[in-house]
């Protein structure tokens, strides 16, 4: 299990993302997805742009304030804390699921 999830599927929750929360603990999933902002955000992030099968095609670190170009191939974008994905050992081709409503992200192991 890499964390707790919150996903964002309708247009508002996508829109409304993580702007204006102080902090937040876990991953946020924005699906569907190609591209994030953190316009707005009290903290930077740590964002994985993901493709349909949840496969990650890359990752970067945003500062606030800042607006993030699209990915080619991204379907679905994870946001987390600044430093979240180190401590959990994401990277590029790690492929993640997501267990039912609610419920924790995993990360499966196809690297």
């Amino acid at each position: 299990m890499l964390s707790s999830l919150e996903v964002a599927e309708s247009p508002s929750s996508r829109m409304r993302g993580l702007t204006g929360r102080s902090s937040h603990e876990g991953a946020f999933l924005i699906r569907p997805g190609r591209t994030v902002h953190t316009l707005g955000m009290r903290f930077s992030l740590d964002v994985a742009y993901l493709d349909a099968d949840l496969r990650v095609l890359r990752t970067a670190q945003m500062d606030r304030h800042r607006v993030g170009r699209p990915v080619r191939g991204s379907r679905a974008v994870l946001e987390a804390e600044a430093g979240c994905f180190e401590r959990w050992g994401l990277q590029v081709g790690d492929e993640l699921a997501v267990r039912g409503d609610g419920d924790p992200i995993q990360k499966g192991a196809t690297r």
